[in-house]
């Protein structure tokens, strides 16, 4: 069933549909210059706009964008198609259709990728689609590699050209470059008119509010600690130096060093309660 359309106040599930026979005698008539003819045809094969854009439904909010654009793209098929080649006209169309669709998804994307990455991700993501039937599950990254690489070699085989098969790591960043960003105001659950939206599912388990408290605590400590008692606490715990080091640096003996290191740590846990925090 075609997802219902308006453009211009008309309902693109009511369009009619052309025959072969019609198309080719509007595509002829077209050549010669004939508007109306044009225009025939290309209300005649609207229907095949909507059914392109289908698989470019999820990746845009506005489907009338969509169509519109696949509109523009069926004109350039419709004025740019040879009646000489034996192909039928929708042959021609559908992949006109698809590359304006796909150009207008790219340009407006929030997050410009290269073209290359984009065209590579999607021959990955044909490739993941065919394996899923043919295995009967998601097929691993390692997999959808090896087939693309084989798909690819033998493409350019067949016309005589090298080719640098792709790395597991290379296609994983081009399948993760065409994910749609999601809002965070995205709602995840929803009943009785309460949401709950995908920020309040994420938290910054080191920034925490009680880590933060912690943190303030422990800086006002550190504060009432004397300067040769921050020295000791800054080599041993923060410069990550042993006893010795410490003591040696400071010129202290070393069980001396030991009752300084003891009595610094005393005041801070005191202050803080936070000694494990080190």
């Amino acid at each position: 069933m075609y997802q219902k359309v308006e453009v211009s106040g008309i309902n693109t599930a009511n369009l009619p549909t052309l025959s072969e026979e019609q198309k080719e005698e509007y595509l002829r008539r077209s050549k010669e210059g004939d508007e109306g003819a044009r225009n025939e045809l290309i209300a005649g094969n609207l229907r095949l706009v909507l059914s392109v854009i289908q698989k470019f439904s999820r990746r845009c909010d506005n489907p009338d964008d969509l169509f519109q654009v696949g509109c523009v793209g069926l004109i350039k098929a419709v004025d740019n198609f040879d009646i000489d080649q034996n192909v039928k006209f929708s042959t021609y169309a559908v992949p006109m259709i698809i590359g304006e669709v796909r150009r207008y998804l790219r340009d407006n994307n929030m997050i410009r990728v290269s073209r290359s990455m984009r065209d590579l991700a999607y021959k990955a993501l044909t490739v993941r689609e065919n394996l899923t039937v043919q295995y009967g599950r998601e097929p691993t990254n390692p997999e959808i590699c090896k087939a693309l690489n084989e798909r690819l070699q033998q493409q350019a085989a067949a016309i005589g050209e090298e080719f640098s098969p792709y790395s597991e790591k290379q296609i994983e960043e081009a399948l993760d470059a065409v994910v749609d960003p999601v809002s965070l105001y995205d709602p995840v659950y929803s009943e009785g008119g309460d949401s709950i939206y995908l920020m309040d599912q994420i938290f910054d388990t080191k920034g925490t509010s009680e880590s933060w408290v912690e943190n303030i605590a422990l800086d006002e400590a550190i504060k009432t600690l004397g300067p040769r008692e921050k020295t000791i606490l800054n080599l041993r715990f923060f410069q990550g130096k042993t006893q010795m080091e410490v003591a040696s640096e400071i010129g202290m003996v070393h069980n001396k060093k030991q009752k300084k290191n003891s009595s610094a740590f005393c005041k801070k846990t005191v202050a803080v309660k936070s000694f494990f925090l080190f």
